[in-house]
């Protein structure tokens, strides 16, 4: 008996709370998620990383034994310098000296990547002011971005998904969700080509040391947002038309993400992920003074009911027989 009431708590308990059971199934698989990449990356990255740094003594200890002249503290000196320049896009190379990190295209291209949140870290600004003005122009500038990038894609999603699901649904009466499905997977499949696989042949082409995967692996970090900054096109010393492909590339990472949030936004207007989504959402609660009206209403909408029944009640009761005016002598007096 105990145990039968223990058991009924507990599902009781679970059906109440489902939703914020459901909320720590999805913590628990995302701190998992984080960990399993982390592992991952580790064991493939780790053997890589300490390959690179036998390399670089190998190559350090070999510079010194042919310039003896130098001493490691003097090269640790520059070494530090070249590498605190390089961090600010300051390159000692020569075949580097000929591009400019902040002419107009490279501003405007960096001015890109800022707003937009990419922030591939190849550039940074070198004075105090250029930090402050960073902050002031990211401030007003990234809502500023969201706001126009919202207008944006509402504006495409009425073209590009409500309507052509509504006219297939409506012209072969199909099921819309179904419609919608089958839509969306289409324009993902559009949107990958055009701004994933296509850019990704053109960079590897214009591009001298990037392959194929090289660059898809540059057009899907840079509109994705995430913008490591391992590659950046129009970086290399023989680039020609060094100022226009900057402008290109700003063009492209703005039209590629405006295409990726409308892949997105129609996703999350799918059925299935609405509910999917509602698992984990807490339930609305409807705010006191709608409340507290609805319980008036309520009171007022029951008492008039009981006194509709109360007087319907009364029409329905029997008549009470009411003693006849007698004479003394058992005469019926008839009043007129």
């Amino acid at each position: 008996m105990l145990q039968s009431l223990t058991s009924n708590s507990c599902v009781r308990l679970i059906q109440s709370n489902k939703s914020t059971w459901y909320f720590l199934f999805l913590l628990l698989g995302y701190v998992l998620y984080l960990i399993f990449g982390a592992v991952v990356f580790s064991s493939v990255e780790l053997p890589y990383e300490d390959l690179m740094r036998q390399e670089l003594r190998s190559i350090k200890r070999q510079f010194l034994q042919e310039n003896k002249c130098l001493s490691e503290e003097r090269l640790e000196e520059f070494l530090v310098k070249a590498l605190e320049a390089s961090n600010y896009g300051v390159s000692v190379l020569n075949n580097a000296s000929a591009n400019w990190n902040w002419d107009f295209t490279s501003a405007l291209f960096f001015s890109s990547t800022v707003l937009s949140t990419t922030g591939y870290g190849h550039t940074a600004p070198l004075s105090d002011g250029g930090k402050a003005f960073c902050i002031v122009y990211s401030v007003i500038g990234i809502p500023f971005t969201l706001l126009f990038l919202t207008a944006v894609v509402q504006r495409i999603m009425v073209f590009s998904t409500r309507r052509p699901v509504m006219y297939v649904h409506m012209r072969w009466g199909l099921s819309k969700p179904l419609v919608a499905a089958l839509h969306a997977g289409l324009l993902a499949v559009v949107t990958t080509t055009g701004f994933f696989l296509v850019p990704a042949a053109i960079f590897s082409a214009l591009e001298e040391d990037w392959n194929f995967l090289e660059s898809f692996y540059f057009c899907f970090i840079s509109l994705s947002t995430i913008g490591l900054g391992d590659y950046v096109p129009g970086e290399g010393h023989k680039q020609r038309f060094r100022e226009l492909y900057k402008v290109g590339i700003t063009i492209y990472l703005v039209l590629g993400l405006i295409a990726v949030l409308v892949v997105l936004e129609t996703f999350c207007e799918l059925q299935q992920l609405k509910q999917l989504r509602k698992m984990f959402y807490l339930k609305k609660e409807k705010a006191p003074d709608r409340l507290s009206i609805l319980d008036h209403d309520h009171l007022s909408f029951t008492s008039v009911s009981d006194q509709a029944a109360s007087f319907r009640s009364d029409k329905t009761q029997p008549l009470v027989d009411i003693p006849g005016l007698s004479s003394p002598a058992g005469d019926v007096r008839i009043i007129t």
